[in-house]
């Protein structure tokens, strides 16, 4: 049970005064850094931006807490943004929070059942498509505030956002635009230079200054969100059998997404700081955490790899970094957040700008596109454009079963079968063959075939290649190259059975690895075939071919 143990316990063990002092400097620092950032995505989601800092104090408290990471910073994320705006948009904050919950809990599930290692088969194809996917819908999403345009509608869909963005282009507001490309440019430029000072603290002051001082006409936050900077109470929602069946594609939207990108988080913290997370308990954490978040007027959150290299960065090592993080950003609510309502719009575009440019993973998806084999780029691209297009539930579920037909494609490519020689019959040079070490004397009227890979659904009509002559008397099948088959597979090789043993024929097996003859035995095929035809490997088999051929030809002279 010790995988289900927190990191927090085990830290506290040889806890000191000086690991102290420099987890709680990192907490307030990457909670400076958190708070914009909050803020920008959660607007981005469509709510408002005091659940962007509810988030990260609850769901960050939580994961630090209970989770499986040393240095790991949870909050919300850019992974979330537009499938909670659809969400919002269609079901309101009930179905949010009813979709959050039913996320934890199966994140709560899967790591109690040790899901946190099978994370990892889903392709990388599919999770590169879906960032950059993401990254872009971001980008569209906030084309409207960057320029200060004036829309006649309020479109949810990203490709009606753009149209509506490139319809009323010409209401565009130039000193947005001279806001917004100065905190863009702070973006930038500072982080070269001064490392120490989160670069989108500075933009969104510098924003403030240049609207409240110098009186630009600018929306802020303030003109389009009423702001509380009271502590929330627990939510409770309204909860249908039909919205639960309606929201379960996005919950486990949202539990596939919040386990991927906090178990990436907890690796790539793991390379930073030498150390080893606990993928299950990291996930029940992170489960508890969107639970928690949603109970008390949160978003859907996961770990931040941003926010977490930053933790590393500034010293943070135990989980008491990001529960600072948290408190931090409880009192900064509690004092500051009524300030808030002054920060720009154009500067929360510009800080989502960066956002979606630091997640896109733009030379990833381009070296993919350009070195990948033809089916893992088709995945790829229709991932992202289903993404962009439709939704990510979409993409994610045709994705998934795109990749799952193509690798069976591509597995039942591999999965070959092929006849033997005879040594005796062809003119072969035995010293310069270089397949000679795998040819042997097969006896007269006996074909050999040899299966290679594995024989399952998409590969099964392949063992229908083994053919037979009219003179031939045995068959022997050798399986030491197929390490898994299932019972469509089976079923073909019985059938191939079958006939051979209606045309006199003794089919014999060499070399049955332990999966196979597992699936051979309780189907009951050992059984009919005979135990003896069931040779250990093809030496074996050749030798209880000539005993076969040779019981047969004396049946004949005494005939």
């Amino acid at each position: 049970m010790n995988g289900f143990t927190p990191k927090l316990f085990d830290t506290l063990k040889n806890y000191s005064k000086e690991q102290l002092v420099k987890d709680i400097i990192s907490g307030i620092i990457v909670a400076i850094i958190a708070l914009p950032l909050s803020i920008a995505l959660a607007l981005a989601s469509g709510v408002g931006p005091e659940q962007g800092i509810y988030t990260a104090i609850f769901a960050g408290f939580v994961v630090s807490f209970l989770g499986g990471s040393n240095v790991q910073i949870a909050g919300p994320t850019a992974a979330f943004a537009t499938i909670v705006a659809g969400i919002v948009a269609k079901n309101g904050m009930d179905g949010l929070v009813v979709a959050t919950i039913m996320a934890g809990i199966l994140l709560v599930i899967m790591g109690f059942l040790k899901f946190g290692n099978l994370i990892r088969f889903i392709p990388a194809t599919i999770t590169t498509g879906f960032t950059f996917g993401i990254a872009i819908t971001i980008l569209i999403g906030q084309i409207k505030d960057f320029l200060g345009l004036t829309l006649t509608e309020s479109p949810v869909e990203t490709m009606e956002k753009l149209t509506a963005c490139l319809s009323a282009i010409r209401t565009i507001n130039w000193q947005a635009v001279i806001v917004g490309g100065a905190a863009l440019a702070i973006l930038i430029i500072w982080p070269k230079f001064f490392g120490k000072i989160p670069a989108s603290l500075i933009a969104v002051i510098v924003a403030i200054i240049m609207v409240k001082v110098i009186h630009m006409d600018v929306k802020t936050i303030g003109d389009l969100y009423t702001i509380s900077s009271k502590l929330p109470g627990v939510t409770v929602p309204t909860v249908s059998f039909s919205m639960i069946v309606e929201l379960l594609p996005d919950a486990f939207t949202i539990a596939v997404l919040a386990g991927i990108e906090s178990l990436l988080s907890c690796v790539v913290s793991d390379g930073m700081i030498g150390g080893r997370h606990k993928p299950n308990m990291e996930m029940v954490a992170q489960g508890a955490g969107n639970i928690v978040s949603a109970l008390f007027g949160g978003i859907p959150a996961t770990g931040a790899i941003a926010r977490t290299a930053a933790n590393v960065k500034n010293g943070g090592r135990t989980p008491i970094a990001g529960m600072v993080h948290s408190v931090s950003l409880l009192l900064i609510l509690l004092v500051l957040m009524p300030y808030a309502a002054w920060i720009p719009m154009p500067a929360i575009a510009a800080i989502l700008f960066m956002v979606a440019y630091n997640m896109s993973g733009w030379r990833e998806f381009n070296f993919m596109v350009k070195t990948s084999p033809k089916s893992d780029s088709i995945v790829l691209i229709v991932t992202f454009i289903l993404t962009v297009v439709f939704d990510l539930v979409v993409a994610i579920e045709v994705g998934i079963v795109v990749a799952a037909f193509l690798f069976l494609k591509r597995m039942s490519d591999v999965t070959e079968v092929k006849s033997w020689r005879y040594l005796e019959e062809e003119n072969i040079d035995e010293q310069n063959d270089p397949d000679s070490i795998r040819l042997k004397a097969v006896p007269k009227n006996t074909l050999v075939y040899e299966i290679i890979g594995p024989m399952f659904f998409a590969a099964a009509d392949k063992i229908m290649d083994v053919e037979v002559s009219a003179n031939t008397k045995v068959v022997i099948i050798r399986m030491r190259g197929v390490p898994a088959m299932d019972v469509t597979a089976l079923q073909s090789l019985k059938n191939t059975y079958e006939r051979s043993k209606k045309r006199g024929i003794t089919m014999l097996l060499s070399h049955v690895q332990q999966q196979p003859m597992s699936v051979m035995e309780k189907a009951g095929f050992v059984e009919e075939v005979g135990e003896e035809n069931f040779c250990a490997n093809i030496d074996e088999a050749l030798e209880r071919a000539k005993m076969i051929k040779r019981s047969l030809s004396k049946q004949n002279v005494q005939q």
